[in-house]
């Protein structure tokens, strides 16, 4: 086992940008799209809290 074995592995789990695709097969691909929507989803997620929290701060520091 070398150096930079674990490195390949983890590149090869997850999905680059704009890497070619062409080698993948249809089950990868569609494997591809789910890990991608998961991801879609913890980012919008995160996006309310942090949407959330700032509506928080702001409704403690407003003044009237």
């Amino acid at each position: 086992m070398g150096i930079f074995d674990e490195d390949d592995k983890k590149q090869a789990a997850g999905h680059r940008i704009g890497e070619d695709l062409s080698l993948l097969s249809v089950e990868e691909l569609n494997n591809r799209i789910a890990q991608l929507k998961e991801e879609i989803v913890r980012l919008e997620r995160d996006i309310e809290s942090k949407g959330a929290t700032k509506n928080a701060a702001e409704a403690l520091f407003r003044r009237d």
